[in-house]
């Protein structure tokens, strides 16, 4: 099978391409009616793709036949039950990473690397103790900053609806919309003030990279990588072009907590580092290995320090094992997250879709890090109160209050001497 870097995803979680349909196999030639009119067919559609492509040829040791026969001996009144009978049969495989996603699931994941999305523009996360929805930060320049929410906001009612019990993906389901349409929010803040913003939803372009200059041992260039979408590496070669005309001595490369993105994106990237080796390569079930080279075009040689967590996944992994094998930099904080699998993301013909791992990936040096990950060249744990003392005050983050980036920049100044 030939594979394409352009067409793979390799999130710790699954995140898709905004053109994943070219990878859709000829199944839109029948049109959505068909497989709505039919659901039986779309159950042998998902096991004909998982049958020619799934990364295990023993299929977690399942056999696949046997269950195409289960499934197609079922009788199926309408598309929800062909839904279920799919996440059934998928579960057999045991693989976290390949899954079925409803017509609405496949939209709302497809923006997750298209690098911009319809909505209001804030970061929510919920409260481990009280399950409460809240406000990580809204996103510079968008309807919520401007509104005035603030971080640490809780969302107590979405358009009049309570988010009493409501997950992150059912609150962001309601906060979506298309542009120009309005939604009403109702927050509590500082847990005595109730506020309701009624908020027009815009287009809001999504940028994984920020960076700066820092003014320390003669000038570092600190660059914070949160994701690999589409437009990452644009923003990434920015970044270090503009840089490198304020003649920084080194760089700090930030990939804590990036869960990943596309296989692409963090090849390009890893070019913008060197000139000469390899990078990763992906070995599918036939054992073709598929290699991606530098080629040469390095925007800098200048030394650089990666960090790195237990956050940091799949393409992020790919980048820092690539520049650790080549001696290109090295790494400071904590074993990373360990996923080494690459999947193909597919439309399917009713507006669902369908993610299947048909890959593993190594490392320059022949590393598999799945369930493994990679250890950094110098460790550096966070204690409970630094963490949460970074959690509560993110500017902090890339300052000498963060003790992972002062070891970074106590590596990078002695590499410079060393210079």
């Amino acid at each position: 099978m030939a594979m394409t870097t352009r067409g793979l995803v390799v999130g710790a979680t699954v995140i898709v391409l905004s053109t994943v349909t070219i990878v859709g196999a000829g199944l839109h030639l029948k049109g959505q009616a068909f497989f709505q009119d039919s659901p039986k067919e779309l159950v042998d559609e998902v096991w004909q793709i998982i049958d020619k492509n799934y990364v295990d040829a023993t299929f977690n040791h399942v056999d696949w036949r046997a269950t195409r026969e289960e499934y197609l001996d079922r009788p199926y009144t309408d598309q929800e039950e062909a839904y279920t009978a799919i996440r059934e049969m998928l579960e057999k495989l045991e693989d976290p990473y390949t899954r079925f996603m409803d017509p609405e699931e496949f939209e709302n994941m497809q923006i997750d690397t298209s690098g911009e999305l319809t909505g209001v523009g804030i970061q929510l996360a919920q409260d481990e103790e009280t399950d409460k929805l809240m406000v990580v930060a809204p996103i510079e320049d968008t309807p919520a900053f401007e509104a005035g929410i603030k971080a640490k906001d809780v969302i107590v009612a979405i358009d009049g609806q309570s988010t009493e019990g409501m997950t992150i993906n059912e609150a962001v389901n309601l906060i979506r919309g298309r542009v120009g349409t309005s939604v009403n929010l109702t927050i509590l803040r500082d847990e005595s003030e109730t506020i309701e913003f009624p908020i027009t939803r815009a287009r809001i372009e999504i940028h994984p990279v920020r960076y700066s200059y820092q003014n320390q041992n003669g000038g570092v260039g600190y660059i914070r990588l949160t994701n690999f979408s589409a437009n990452a590496a644009e923003e990434m070669q920015e970044a270090i072009e503009d840089l490198e005309t304020q003649n920084v001595v080194g760089y700090v490369l930030d990939l804590r907590s990036n869960p990943g993105g596309l296989l692409y994106s963090s090849v390009e990237i890893a070019r913008m580092w060197y000139d000469d080796g390899s990078i990763v390569s992906t070995v599918n079930r036939q054992g073709s290995i598929d290699i991606q080279e530098a080629n040469g075009g390095a925007l800098t040689d200048k030394p650089l320090v990666v960090l790195v967590d237990g956050g940091s996944a799949s393409a992020s992994e790919i980048l820092s094992g690539a520049l650790q094998d080549n001696d290109r930099a090295v790494l400071v904080g904590t074993q990373t997250f360990g996923k080494g699998l690459v999947q193909s993301v597919r439309g399917l013909g009713d507006g669902s879709g369908l993610a299947v791992t048909i890959a593993k990936y190594l490392t320059p040096n022949g590393r598999d890090i799945n369930e493994e990950g990679i250890s950094p060249d110098i460790a550096i744990e966070l204690t409970e109160e630094q963490r949460e003392e970074l959690r509560l005050d993110r500017t902090l983050i890339g300052t000498l209050e963060d003790p992972q980036y002062a070891k970074a920049i106590e590596i990078l100044n002695q590499q410079v001497a060393a210079q």
